[in-house]
């Protein structure tokens, strides 16, 4: 086994306005980048971790360099499994190793993950928590994007969050995402207002744990878990009380990880979505391989950052496309 050079370092990206969700506000998106050598050839990792778990980046770096000699040694993406929890760590040198076995193989990520002909792919464009009048003027901000998924909170101003939004956007495709905040009583209230709204999808409703309180529900909006599925071994608690799974490469600990659970899903008769963590188009590129197996797709992070990458994911119409440019393919692309 050739062995490798590991390298970690952390960035902060400002956002370029606050984002606010349930219990939480960005002003900037702190990430931990890993970058895995043979010599030759380099592999990029992005991670943003898991903020409500307490897996930030500064902790992350710490976690990836206790394990600096085996990864060195020339690990496999199959050995890291075993050798990190899933995490953002995990993440991070899972996608430089993916990066890495494309480029000394001379094809892309894509190819290696069995996708011959990746398609450009609608994602919802994310509406911050705030006045409902606010978050009409984001949601319109957009320019007529097909999707949009708005963040609720735990205040009672969520059902005229939604009715604002979808007066000023009457034909777009809405998501909302409560990130925990509401509980069995406040669900069952908001549901009339979503049906009325033409709304798609309730993400993530109650608080991871007490997704039990879901049972019997009776909810003609598809529930997406995501703080309810943090990695594979969270799927069969889903059965029966969510119907989407939203993956998260910071999540289960990376690309390797995330493609099973799509897989596995998809057998236990789940839809899947492919979300992030924040991040710039290092991080949204993997997620973009996952989402080529999506139902959803929540891939717009960097729009939400002041800057990305100087060769970053292309954003049109509502749509995203990543080239193996950006990540996940030929050294040629420039190290921005």
């Amino acid at each position: 086994m050739t062995r490798l050079k590991l390298t970690t370092r952390l960035e902060e990206w400002p956002t370029h306005s606050p984002f606010r969700i349930t219990g939480k506000v960005w002003t900037s998106v702190p990430l931990l980048i890993v970058e895995v050598s043979d010599g030759e050839h380099t592999g990029r990792g992005e991670g943003a971790g898991v903020y409500y778990r307490d897996d930030t980046p500064a902790k992350m770096i710490r976690t990836v360099e206790t394990v600096r000699e085996a990864i060195e040694a020339g690990i496999t993406r199959a050995e890291l499994q075993q050798l990190l929890p899933p995490g953002g760590a995990r993440n991070a040198v899972d996608c430089a190793l993916w990066e890495l076995e494309a480029r000394q193989k001379e094809t892309t990520v894509m190819a290696l993950a069995g996708i011959a002909d990746p398609r450009p792919l609608v994602t919802v464009c994310t509406v911050g928590a705030d006045t409902p009048e606010a978050m009409a003027q984001q949601a319109l901000a957009y320019g007529g994007v097909p999707a949009l998924k708005l963040k609720l909170t735990e205040d009672p101003s969520n059902a005229d969050r939604v009715r604002a939004v979808r007066a000023a956007c009457p034909k777009a495709w809405i998501g909302v995402d409560a990130n925990q905040g509401l509980n069995r009583a406040t669900t069952e209230k908001l549901l009339p207002v979503l049906l009325e709204a033409n709304v798609a999808l309730l993400e993530q409703p109650v608080v991871a744990g007490q997704d039990a309180s879901l049972d019997g529900l009776k909810s003609r909006i598809p529930l997406a878990a995501d703080e309810s599925a943090q990695s594979l071994a969270d799927l069969p608690s889903l059965i029966g009380r969510y119907q989407v799974v939203n993956i998260k490469l910071d999540k289960c600990g990376g690309l390797t990880e995330a493609l099973e659970i799509a897989r596995q899903a998809s057998v236990l008769g789940l839809k899947v979505m492919v979300g992030n963590m924040l991040g710039t188009s290092w991080s949204m590129a993997p997620a973009y391989v996952v989402g080529q197996h999506c139902d959803v797709v929540d891939l717009d992070g960097p729009l939400l950052l002041g800057r990305d990458r100087d060769v970053a994911a292309t954003y049109r119409d509502g749509r995203i496309e990543i080239s193996p440019l950006v990540w996940g393919g030929t050294d040629a692309a420039a190290f921005a």
